[in-house]
């Protein structure tokens, strides 16, 4: 086995790294999400109609998640500095030539090219985090990264809103340009390798395979709601494909080469497993509520895209000022990263509890901020000590792997719970469209008010009425989910047993 070197940093220059190292997965988790923003404005100025625009983000998605459980070995091929230096590169220029595309062809065909360099950042980050701090302070390496990924998506849309209604849509791939700069020049001469780069094989298959189920499965999510699910031929194709090529590729990685791109088998420590699981989970409950309470600020109390990004802040500066405690207090052992967890999702619980009560078609910016607000300390208090138990349990060599499998996890709960959840909005939407016409006769007590009413008028009304609750109810959804998942939590270790890695199976 390869000997791995002590890359521990100290002083000005651990921080100067950190700083470099933290800007590529920020630019990467606020890109995922700020697009969502400006694609009405794309729409109009290209030209394009929603199915096109709507591959701005199919595209970029689907080339993330195939590249994300490749990292680990792109790593080790061609060394982490060089490696993570050419996804910072290739993200920063893909960015700029999708601020300067002039057609929605262009544009799309720019976004999968920034996908692909995206994919390695997260996990590249994370793993080089892991490494710059001595095994007694993971914590602290741990608690800056989650920090950057959980309020990178929740800090998109006041930027996307500010950007839009002041510049242009260019610029929410212009904003890239800077950090991107400072990143690289970073990690091009500070960042250094834990080991020396190792020629192995290109496991050609493996690649194919993973590719053709992931990029199936990011599809069918993506594209389902739209399409009406498997009443559409090419969701049922995009399923098929998934299925096929996830079978494909787990027995050809585990029994077929003696290479494997993947390795499976790190799956094996039910620590990383359960992580899977809960990473996923987090990734549901926190993207539940990013992508319901914008659309219901917006579309039921007329909220801007501004407005709505400024009350997401308030869940966002209670994850920043909250996660140096959890970080400190985990990373030290003074706290069961188990009990906090379990107290997270029940603090998430009861934050998406007060956000649905406080779902009405009048309600104030200031009544959703309190649910908000709880639910943001929920979050600090799961992804945290998540990361910090994984990165303190498991082997140098085996870190990088492990992340990887926690950044696709994220990524995909994602996506899953963005597809479950706009379909759930639709669904209960003209369940409560169909109640409340169904109410609406001669002996109802508003009766005599509806007569006063143009079709038209009352038509509206209803709708107005339904989609509210159904914002509600999943909100009650993201609610029962986090309850759901606090008994996966005590299938975690309870403490690491050795700080300095090490497997701990118990």
């Amino acid at each position: 086995m390869e000997t791995r070197r002590d890359v521990v940093e100290f002083g000005l220059r651990r921080w100067l790294i950190v700083l470099g190292v933290v800007l590529a997965p920020l630019m990467e988790t606020i890109d995922s999400s700020i697009v969502n923003v400006a694609l009405p404005t794309v729409e109009g100025n290209l030209g394009a109609t929603l199915d096109q625009a709507t591959w701005i983000v199919t595209g970029y998605l689907t080339a993330n998640v195939i590249v994300i459980p490749l990292t680990p070995w792109l790593q080790s091929r061609f060394g982490r500095r060089q490696y993570f230096m050419t996804t910072i590169i290739g993200f920063t220029i893909a960015s700029l030539l999708c601020g300067f595309s002039s057609s929605i062809l262009q544009l799309v065909l720019c976004r999968i090219v920034q996908g692909l360099f995206g994919g390695g950042l997260i996990a590249t980050a994370q793993a080089a985090l892991r490494d710059l701090f001595p095994p007694e302070e993971v914590g602290t390496g741990q608690g800056v990264f989650a920090v950057v990924i959980l309020v990178g998506p929740i800090l998109a849309p006041v930027i996307g809103g500010a950007l839009i209604d002041n510049a242009s849509w260019q610029w929410i791939f212009f904003i890239n340009l800077l950090p991107g700069i400072v990143s690289a020049a970073i990690v091009g001469t500070m960042l250094r390798n834990p080991e020396d780069p190792t020629v192995s094989p290109v496991d050609g298959l493996g690649v194919v395979f993973i590719a053709l189920g992931l990029g199936g499965l990011q599809f069918m999510l993506d594209e389902g709601e739209r399409h009406d699910w498997f009443s559409d031929g090419s969701i049922v194709a995009a399923t098929a494909i998934s299925v096929a090529g996830f079978a494909a590729f787990v027995w050809w990685e585990l029994f077929g080469t003696r290479t494997p791109i993947v390795d499976l088998r790190v799956l094996r420590s039910r620590i990383v497993s359960v992580g899977v699981f809960l990473g996923a989970g987090i990734a549901a409950t926190l993207f539940g509520t990013i992508l319901m309470v914008p659309q219901y600020s917006q579309s039921i109390l007329g909220f801007t895209a501004y407005d709505s990004g400024e009350l997401m802040f308030f869940r966002a500066i209670t994850v920043m000022l909250l996660a140096p405690v959890v970080a400190g207090l985990v990373g030290s052992g003074r706290l069961d990263a188990r009990i906090v967890m379990a107290t997270g999702y029940t603090l998430t619980a009861i934050g998406s509890v007060l956000v649905a009560w406080a779902t009405t078609s009048d309600t104030s910016f200031g009544h959703l901020i309190p649910g908000l607000m709880i639910g943001g300390c929920g979050t600090a208090m799961l992804f945290i000590p998540l990361l910090i138990t994984i990165q303190s349990t498991t082997s140098p060599q085996d870190a990088p792997k492990a992340s990887a499998f926690i950044t696709l996890a994220f990524q995909l709960g994602a996506s899953v719970a963005s597809a479950l959840f706009v379909t759930m909005l639709d669904r209960r939407t003209q369940f409560h469209t169909d109640a409340i016409a169904g109410s609406m006769t001669l002996a109802s007590p508003a009766a005599h008010a509806l007569h006063s009413m143009t079709p038209a008028q009352l038509a509206g009304l209803v709708a107005a009425q339904a989609t509210t609750l159904g914002f509600a109810d999943v909100a009650y959804a993201v609610a029962a989910l986090a309850v759901l998942l606090v008994p996966l939590v005590f299938l975690m270790a309870r403490q690491p047993r050795d700080m300095s890695g090490g497997l701990a199976l118990e």
